[in-house]
């Protein structure tokens, strides 16, 4: 059985960029601290936009240029760089393309469990807890709280509670 490690959207963006936050600056060494301690696959993601965004319904609702591909933002951090082997682009929140790339590599290799980490927890990373854990609903799915940040640390607890009321596990490391 194998057990995946998702290092969601650990971009400069996120960290210290057009959307940064402290909170984000802070987890940096947690999440690195994890990578380091998983014993399996690590998979990042990388929020992924182009240069027409702002036109995009996403834009519209959140018009701040990120993330745009080929930028710096859109960079994974100098820190964590190095251990973003297995990288998956995604043009929105959540990453149907990663639930399903695992559903198919899951039939020949039976995944035990599921852990995220990363940026935010109160949309990219409950986005894809949720899609995970509705495309795996037999394996554990785990989000590391303080491996994690949300736009605002009250919406980080928020989507932490959300996700444990949907029987995503919610851990300390």
């Amino acid at each position: 059985m194998q057990d995946i490690l998702i290092v969601v959207d650990m971009q400069n963006d996120f960290i210290d960029g057009a959307l940064g936050t402290p909170e984000a600056v802070l987890i940096v060494p947690a999440v690195e601290n994890v990578i380091l301690s998983h014993n399996g696959r690590v998979i990042f993601t990388k929020d992924t936009h182009s240069p027409n965004y702002l036109t995009t319904q996403e834009g519209k609702n959140l018009p701040v240029e990120h993330c745009i591909k080929g930028t710096r933002g859109w960079e994974i951090c100098p820190a964590l760089e190095k251990y973003a082997k297995e990288v998956i682009e995604k043009p929105t929140f959540g990453s149907v393309a990663l639930s399903e790339q695992l559903k198919k590599e899951n039939e020949a290799s039976p995944i035990g469990k599921i852990t995220l980490v990363g940026l935010c927890t109160d949309i990219c990373v409950i986005s894809n807890a949720l899609l995970l854990k509705a495309t795996f609903p037999e394996i554990e799915i785990s989000v590391i709280s303080n491996a994690c940040a949300g736009v605002t640390p009250e919406s980080h607890k928020n989507a932490l509670e959300a996700m444990k009321m949907c029987q995503i596990k919610v851990a300390n490391e």
